[in-house]
């Protein structure tokens, strides 16, 4: 979880050093190939084979562009505006968003009232966050595209929850699989970008390399295997520790002003998102899969499971 919050809050960070050197579609596009073929390489090592069949390709395809296409151009978009550090914040919001989802498809029980005033007082922080009162341009299409992006994120674990994990396929290979077909997605878009080809800047074509291989390709293998092991809105918690990494990278390598009205808006969704996910003493905890049986190894068909080597957990 650690390890995930480190390198999902710094992607906000490569994101803005390679906006200097490419547009926000060929960003979305590199990433998502640099992180497919970092996993690519994982699966050939590990001798894990892609998924078959044309109905898990289909659901991998949904997935990709809730959890891949969509948010990583939104992401793009939204930083040419918003600082790293203001991204992290508001990508936050992918816990409550998650939250409401579970709310609406049945699979959160009923919300109770801390659950209640946590949803409350997250939404506060975000409008603290937006200080819509002052009218500085913070609340513009660059900070909405962002939010819209966090609540795409929510869609994404749902949809990745219900139709793919837990199925006898690896998390490796449904991983690998789904940054594949979100490069297809965004790569099909890439004739409408119109900037013409330039010289990539070291700087920036360094970014690149590491928002491919780490920030995606790395980041989102690891979120996939927490969604397998705890659920889609277990697995949206680390979002309670981006806007740290983010505030603090943003502050400390682009020289971002850390504001103390973004860091309180930040105090308040974080201790908001903390009291969503709180549990009665008496409430029961979700089962654990079986001795023997990894979370990436679950059925629901009766199907014969994979042995899990994708390493301890």
């Amino acid at each position: 979880m650690g390890v995930l919050a480190l390198l999902w809050g710094s992607t906000f960070l490569w994101i803005e050093l390679a906006l200097r050197a490419l547009s926000p579609l060929q960003v979305t596009v590199a990433r998502c190939l640099l992180g497919a073929g970092t996993l690519l390489v994982l699966c050939l090592v590990t001798r894990r084979r892609l998924p078959r069949g044309r109905a898990v390709w289909g659901h991998v395809f949904v997935a990709a562009f809730w959890c891949n296409a969509l948010p990583f151009a939104l992401f793009s978009l939204g930083q040419r505006t918003v600082g790293s550090g203001l991204a992290g914040v508001l990508n936050a919001t992918t816990p409550l968003w998650s939250l409401l989802l579970g709310l609406a498809l049945g699979t959160e029980r009923g919300l109770r009232p801390v659950r209640a005033g946590g949803l409350l007082l997250g939404f506060t922080g975000v409008v603290v966050i937006f200080a819509p009162w002052q009218g500085t341009g913070q609340v513009g299409w660059g900070a909405l595209a962002i939010v819209a992006a966090a609540a795409s994120y929510a869609v994404g674990f749902a949809y990745m929850g219900r139709h793919l994990v837990g199925r006898g396929h690896a998390t490796l290979s449904l991983s690998s699989a789904q940054l594949l077909a979100a490069t297809v997605l965004t790569g099909l878009s890439l004739p409408l970008d119109g900037r013409p080809p330039a010289p990539i800047a070291p700087a920036g074509l360094i970014a690149v390399v590491i928002l491919g291989i780490f920030a995606t390709g790395i980041t989102f293998h690891l979120t996939y295997r927490i969604i397998a092991a705890e659920g889609a809105t277990n697995a949206a918690t680390v979002g309670y520790l981006l806007p740290v990494v983010s505030l603090v990278l943003g502050f400390v390598v682009l020289d971002e002003p850390f504001s103390p009205r973004a860091a309180a808006g930040m105090v308040v969704v974080l201790v908001g998102v903390g009291m969503t996910r709180r549990r009665n003493p008496g409430e029961p905890v979700p089962p654990t899969p079986p001795v023997g049986v990894s979370a990436e190894g679950r059925t629901g068909s009766g199907a014969r499971p994979e042995p899990a080597r994708d390493g301890p957990r």
